[in-house]
């Protein structure tokens, strides 16, 4: 900079931000364009029966005689995962992402302040962090560590609905969501606890603790909230961001195998199957939301269509070959059944479960196969009810049913902020 005048320093740093500002516009203009298929409607429902179909699941989840939305008092409000009795920051802030893409304020409110009395640390090495695990009866945490996913799903949520609701209506999104990302940043292994994000290998961690930080879960893969983190935190990091992306799913290509398209529920970072001293690695609970995930990539920014079109069809023809209304719900990678089965809650069994039947349709968004369209059907018919043996989980199949039918009727969008 030596021997520039100060007018020349100044029109640079106009120059810098108006060319900021233009691409912000044209990213913003590009995102108002996106086309967000109403699958549904394609596969001949009428509107006004998918509309019903969409309060019907978020009534059964939030509202209905098994649902697993609990308020406390008159300002807070948790989701259980009632089979195992607590609350996870996976449910908590998967409501508060439905919350906020259905436009259900008071919702996404209580769930936040619940968030953030009792499952966010503010102080110590894990300040700015959430305790994954909480019993809601007590308040007490069963356990202090953090889940990556939680994490990222709160800071996106929290992004989207300072763009849709502002700051000023008694919580300040984009502070909360900056708070969490300014704390991630801070993390430097002191007391064992990192960055959410591996920041060599520039993959989110299974957890931000201890070993966790060194493999991950392809499931906690969203490509996409590393995009809108590009766009709206702010926070200086971005160019690490839109690498995470990329480098997000490239890994994806390596993780799902070549012929079936599974994954295992954890992986090291180059994809490789990681077992634990709880479970052998294989495509499990988990690995259900990775063809969610994919769907919401390919939709949202497109930027790997080619692999995921490939990826959708090897996908649902593997879970077709198995019989659409047979096929279980845990495999190994080439198909097979594991010798391990992993249980839910009190339960191990395989199942036809409506969790996977969800996800596996929103993979049609992506597969050009028109045949794909029985998946769809799939799950238009599914209902979420106990099983002829009496099982029955309304909190993980009921989220990921209710994220299902957004995805496929066009409701789960990337949103920008509201024009004043």
């Amino acid at each position: 900079m030596k021997g520039l005048t100060i007018k020349t320093i100044s029109t640079l740093i106009i120059l810098v931000s108006f060319n900021v500002i233009q691409a912000q516009k044209k990213n913003q203009d590009a995102f108002k364009n996106i086309k967000y298929r109403n699958i549904f409607k394609e596969a001949g429902y009428k509107k006004e029966a998918i509309d019903k179909k969409l309060s019907k699941a978020y009534y059964d989840v939030f509202e209905g005689p098994n649902k697993v939305y609990f308020t406390v008092g008159d300002t807070m409000a948790y989701v259980s995962d009632v089979k195992n009795k607590d609350a996870r920051t996976e449910g908590m802030s998967y409501g508060m992402m439905v919350a906020v893409q259905l436009d259900k304020k008071e919702v996404f409110d209580k769930i936040w302040r619940f968030s953030k009395a009792y499952m966010q640390h503010q102080s110590g090495p894990r300040e700015g962090y959430f305790a994954w695990s909480l019993n809601p009866v007590t308040m007490k945490q069963n356990s202090p560590g953090s889940a990556s996913d939680g994490e990222l799903y709160y800071i996106t949520s929290l992004l989207f609905a300072s763009n849709k609701w502002g700051n000023d209506t008694g919580i300040n999104y984009y502070k909360e969501a900056r708070r969490i990302l300014d704390a991630m940043w801070k993390k430097d292994g002191t007391g064992n606890i990192y960055n959410l994000i591996n920041t060599e290998h520039k993959q989110i961690s299974f957890v931000p603790e201890g070993g966790g930080y060194k493999w991950t879960d392809p499931s906690y893969h969203l490509p996409a909230f590393y995009e809108i983190w590009v766009q709206y935190a702010k926070d200086g990091h971005e160019q690490f961001y839109k690498e995470c992306a990329d480098v997000s799913r490239e890994f994806l290509h390596k993780a799902c195998h070549p012929v079936t398209g599974l994954n295992a529920d954890y992986t090291e970072f180059d994809g490789t199957p990681h077992s634990t001293k709880w479970m052998p690695a294989a495509f499990r609970y988990d690995s259900w939301r990775v063809p969610m995930n994919i769907a919401m990539d390919y939709t949202w920014y497109g930027k790997d269509k080619k692999w995921q079109e490939d990826y959708a069809k090897r996908f649902q023809n593997f879970l077709r070959s198995k019989g659409m209304d047979t096929y279980e719900d845990q495999f190994n990678l080439d198909g097979t059944t594991p010798d391990f089965i992993l249980q839910a809650g009190p339960v191990k069994k395989l199942r036809h479960s409506i969790g996977l039947v969800s996800t596996a349709a929103t993979a049609s968004l992506v597969n050009k196969d028109k045949a794909s369209i029985d998946f769809v059907h799939a799950v238009w018919n599914a209902k979420l009810e106990p099983y002829e043996d009496g099982y029955f989980d309304p909190y993980y199949d009921g989220l990921m049913h209710l994220f299902s039918l957004m995805h496929l009727s066009g409701k789960y969008q990337i949103i920008v902020p509201q024009s004043k």
